[in-house]
């Protein structure tokens, strides 16, 4: 019978969904998606004075953004600490665990003597085999596993490959501090088997941890989830990729403009990848995903290429979609709730419906959609960039004068008899059709540059666009 595969996303609250921790979770939803199966979301919110209610709705905010979602309800590590200590009890029990009673200050004389010997300051199994009646007045203790102590641990990684590390470098690690609480090594174990996961995915830098982690499930007897250990993001200098290099939340994402699909492509191709695929759908990142494309060294953020793919995604977006997405950025963009006011009123909503043809043509991310629509909404009579200050001269106020009459005889306000009309003007005239088009689109818009004077046209309709050109003609 074929194995249920379980995956999990279990990032720490900590104020936000970092890019890094995202496209774990889409490769951890990728998978199970790909398999038939389930995606988990566990919260490790065990650092108590970091985990508050607003990052988890953080973490939860960006994971819905990007359209990863998962099975079941959120679990919450913190919640489950008796039973991280149920366990503990266990394996005192059973002998794989003991109590240590050492002071930080004699913690703190053996890293010391390990350095001078050098040797990697580890603890040195002082309380290993002593009994509990020794243990001094006053002190609670930790919970240590009593790890072997010969022979090596292996990890098969389905992405680093074979990873072996010789037990005498792993030490008797803590499992439970001094005040009863879990250590995060102990706490994920403990997790990881209640919740049935079968395919531990995380990032390259947990590596270290998954040896610690294979000791205690071997421990207590249970089966070792399948891991898969994916190559670090780095910046386009080659280093971790961090704030220094600009936006790390996925938030910040949605504020610079970039749609949800676009993001999932970008970090999909972060990584993994499908022969020179670079545009894939979601059916077909689903279908394709597996570990065996999984490159082992870090992968490089570029922006460029992200900004260049949202540009697409733009183009292709069905409008409706695309309205709903621009609503989304509006939203969380300073300024965007007068906007959103703008598109709540009266028939606006189909105007900017009218306008999107053109206006994703020519932007790359919804920042320069909004820029570009900013034409829509503004009040008559428009205020003028120095560009268009600069075209609207004389002799551009008398040719807007001519084009008010020749429009407002036009019987068809569509794009084809409107354009055929300024053309036959801009011959009529002996004009080049610049020298027509340029004062047309500074009166309409108030800018040099904008969305094509057609498409503007017509999402403003007969009785605005003749009220804008009236108020700029000579």
């Amino acid at each position: 019978m074929a194995q249920n595969i379980v995956t999990r996303f279990a990032p720490s609250p900590t104020g936000f969904l970092h890019i890094g921790g995202a496209r774990t979770a889409l490769f951890n939803w990728l998978f199970a998606r790909h398999h038939g199966g389930k995606m988990l979301l566990r919260i490790e919110d065990t650092d108590r004075a970091r985990s508050t209610q607003e990052a988890v709705d953080a973490l939860i905010d960006g994971l819905s953004w990007l359209g990863l979602d998962w099975d079941g309800d959120p679990i919450s590590q913190f919640s489950r600490v008796e039973r991280h200590k149920e366990v503990v009890e266990e394996m005192l029990a059973n002998g794989t665990a003991y109590r240590c009673y050492c002071t930080p200050k004699e913690l703190d004389a053996m890293r010391e003597k390990a350095r001078a010997e050098g040797k990697p300051p580890r603890y040195d199994g002082t309380w290993r085999e002593r009994d509990a009646s020794e243990a001094p007045a006053g002190v609670d203790p930790v919970i240590r596993i009593k790890a072997p102590q010969e022979g090596e641990t292996v990890v098969d990684d389905l992405v680093q490959g074979r990873v072996v590390i010789p037990n005498k470098d792993l030490d008797d690690f803590v499992l439970m501090r001094s005040d009863g609480t879990p250590t995060y090594m102990h706490a994920v174990v403990v997790d990881d088997h209640d919740m049935g996961i079968t395919h531990i995915i995380r990032g390259v830098d947990h590596l270290t941890n998954a040896a610690r982690q294979t000791l205690i499930f071997k421990a207590l007897g249970w089966d070792v989830p399948a891991m898969a250990h994916i190559p670090l993001i780095h910046g386009p200098d080659g280093a971790k990729l961090s704030k220094r290099h600009g936006a790390t939340g996925a938030e910040a994402y949605r504020e610079m403009g970039y749609l949800p699909q676009a993001m999932r492509n970008y970090l999909a191709r972060l990584g993994w990848s499908h022969g020179d695929e670079e545009i894939i759908s979601l059916e077909d990142m689903i279908k394709w995903f597996g570990f065996d494309a999984v490159g082992q060294s870090a992968a490089r953020f570029d922006f460029k290429k992200l900004e260049n793919l949202n540009g697409h995604y733009m183009r292709a977006t069905d409008d409706g979609e695309l309205l709903s997405h621009w609503k989304v950025y509006l939203a969380h963009a300073e300024g965007g709730d007068r906007i959103l006011a703008w598109l709540a009123d009266g028939d606006n909503e189909n105007t900017a419906l009218a306008a999107l043809p053109g206006l994703k043509e020519r932007a790359k991310t919804l920042v320069e959609l909004t820029e570009s629509a900013s034409y829509l909404w503004r009040q008559r009579p428009l205020d003028t960039d120095e560009k268009a200050q600069k075209i609207l001269d004389d002799d551009a106020r008398a040719i807007l004068k001519d084009l008010h009459e020749v429009l407002s005889s036009a019987s068809d306000w569509s794009a084809d008899p409107l354009e055929t009309a300024v053309k036959a003007y801009a011959e009529d005239k002996e004009l080049k059709l610049g020298k027509v088009a340029q004062p047309l689109r500074a009166a309409l818009t108030g800018r040099g540059t904008s969305p094509g004077i057609y498409d503007v046209l017509i999402a403003l309709g007969r009785e605005e666009s003749l009220a804008r050109i009236q108020d700029q003609a000579a």
